[in-house]
């Protein structure tokens, strides 16, 4: 980056936030303090009403700003497939203010970068499995505003596995994307406690005009709350498959715990650590057990054995003798 694209960053990075550190903008951009010092100077020489504070940072007098700064065909292209994203992983309301937002964004473009634009809108697609989010569903966007805002959300909660929907009041301090889904860290009125909610249970939601009290952030509250299931140690579970199987399992292997593998020729061996060898990856195994077997632990073939048993129990399969092993 030249100085004078450099500089013109500086200015953005000023406009996007209240307070702006110099060691800030000397991380983001690779450069020492003391050009940082430099760089300030001559926006102020250009009149830019800057004003600094030692130890605290950089700010603009309140109600400067300047027109938009036109984006580069690679932002533009950036920002489409963000809303590619948004509209498979959130809610309507978090899809209509990004529309809103990229309709804004657009319109600062040129010509030449708007063309790219429309030419790409449908060149660009984000395919899943399932919709993580309700369609009509507006809790994630109410969730957001609650945490902006230090407001509590009243809810119609149903947890997983539960018949009924329960009443909830709840300061949430967070929400998170983990595995296809959206959740919320909140506490509790009901158990005046911090829950993890899944967002897709939600439902019904509204904000209420009640204040928060004092919170943590979400990243202050994963450090002094490890997740629950940590408490579980970790098993060591090794995986003998043939080379043919190997390529429908790359996908979904890092949700088991894979750590390595090893070529065997026709075979590969893999090696996996989890809290749920038995909940969780051996119930995945047996997707492709034709074609694999388990090498350690011992405890853990015995387990797919009794898990295979109860199977043909419940489907009253009759086994010809001569395939009992």
């Amino acid at each position: 980056m030249n100085r004078f694209d450099r500089i013109t960053a500086i200015l953005i990075q000023l406009q996007s936030k209240k307070v702006v550190k110099a060691q800030d903008l000397a991380d983001r951009f690779g450069i020492s303090l003391r050009t940082v010092y430099r760089d300030i100077r001559s926006l102020e020489e250009a009149g830019i009403p800057l004003y600094g504070e030692a130890g605290v940072g950089y700010s603009l007098v309140e109600g400067y700003r300047l027109p938009p700064v036109m984006f580069t065909p690679e932002e533009a292209v950036a920002f489409i497939t963000a809303g590619k994203l948004m509209e498979k992983f959130t809610d309507s309301g978090v899809q209509g203010n990004f529309a809103s937002a990229l309709y804004k964004v657009k319109a600062v473009l040129r010509s030449t970068e708007k063309d790219l634009v429309d030419s790409l809108e449908n060149q660009i697609d984000v395919l899943t499995y399932h919709k993580n989010i309700p369609q009509g569903s507006t809790a994630l966007d109410t969730l957001l505003k609650a945490i902006a805002e230090k407001k509590a959300v009243s809810m119609t909660y149903k947890a997983f596995g539960k018949e009924n929907e329960n009443e909830r009041t709840a300061e949430p301090i967070g929400v998170f994307h983990e595995n296809g889904y959206w959740y919320t860290i909140a506490l509790c009125h009901l158990r005046n406690e911090y829950r993890q909610f899944r967002i897709d249970r939600i439902v019904k939601i509204q904000l209420t005009t009640t204040a928060q009290q004092g919170h943590v952030s979400l990243k202050e509250y994963q450090q002094l709350y490890p997740k629950s299931w940590e408490q579980y140690p970790y098993e060591k579970v090794v995986l003998r498959i043939k080379k043919n199987t190997v390529p429908y399992l790359n996908e979904r292997r890092h949700f088991y715990g894979f750590t390595e593998e090893q070529d065997l020729g026709d075979a590969v061996e893999m090696t996996f650590f989890t809290q749920w060898a038995e909940e969780g990856l051996l119930r995945w195994y047996l997707m492709f057990a034709d074609s694999a077997e388990i090498i350690s632990p011992a405890w853990l073939k015995t387990s797919a054995v009794t898990l295979l048993e109860r199977i043909i129990e419940k489907n009253n399969f009759n086994v010809p003798a001569q395939n009992q092993q």
